[in-house]
């Protein structure tokens, strides 16, 4: 790596003058309570897309690939994104139903990653989902999947700047 663009990176702002504060012992005790707070917040901040998250799977040998979709919905079944089933995406959950999600709140100095297996969820949940698309013109996709996280980890994190950035991790089934 060259020296100046070393220096370069290094010289990038990186988080605003103000942050939020936080305060974890003041978290709910259901973390998709402080996930809705925080994203309301990101939203009235002016964050465009705060429900856009990197989601990270990897395949039946381990390589790992990343790339952003919308959350759906948070519910007892997870947290739900959806995909065709013959993308990339949908090969790697196939092989490997495991995935990472994480929000990325900049404005804010914050980020939300969420880990778990993942679940297929129903044909007619999938349907449901392509028909509420914007465009959607009422014809049926079969290969549509609706899917949903179920967290063995959840952590949120604020950044301060000092550098010792709050860390919140709830515990999970």
């Amino acid at each position: 790596m060259s020296e100046s663009f070393r220096q370069y990176l290094r010289a990038l702002p990186d988080f605003p003058d103000v942050l939020p504060e936080f305060d974890p012992a003041a978290a709910p005790a259901d973390p998709a309570e402080l996930f809705r707070q925080w994203l309301a917040e990101a939203l009235e901040a002016g964050v465009p897309q705060p429900n856009a998250f990197s989601l990270a799977t990897a395949d039946g040998d381990g390589r790992p690939s990343s790339r952003m979709l919308i959350l759906k919905d948070i519910d007892a079944d997870g947290w739900h994104f959806a995909t065709s089933r013959e993308s990339r995406k949908g090969d790697e959950l196939t092989a490997n139903p495991h995935a990472a999600l994480n929000f990325f709140w900049q404005p804010q100095g914050r980020q939300v990653r969420v880990a778990g297996d993942v679940v297929a969820l129903s044909a007619a949940a999938s349907a449901a989902d392509w028909h509420a698309r914007p465009g959607a013109d009422g014809t049926q996709n079969p290969n549509w999947q609706l899917y949903a996280v179920r967290p063995r980890e959840i952590e949120f994190w604020q950044a301060r700047h000092d550098r010792r950035h709050i860390r919140h991790r709830y515990p999970t089934r």
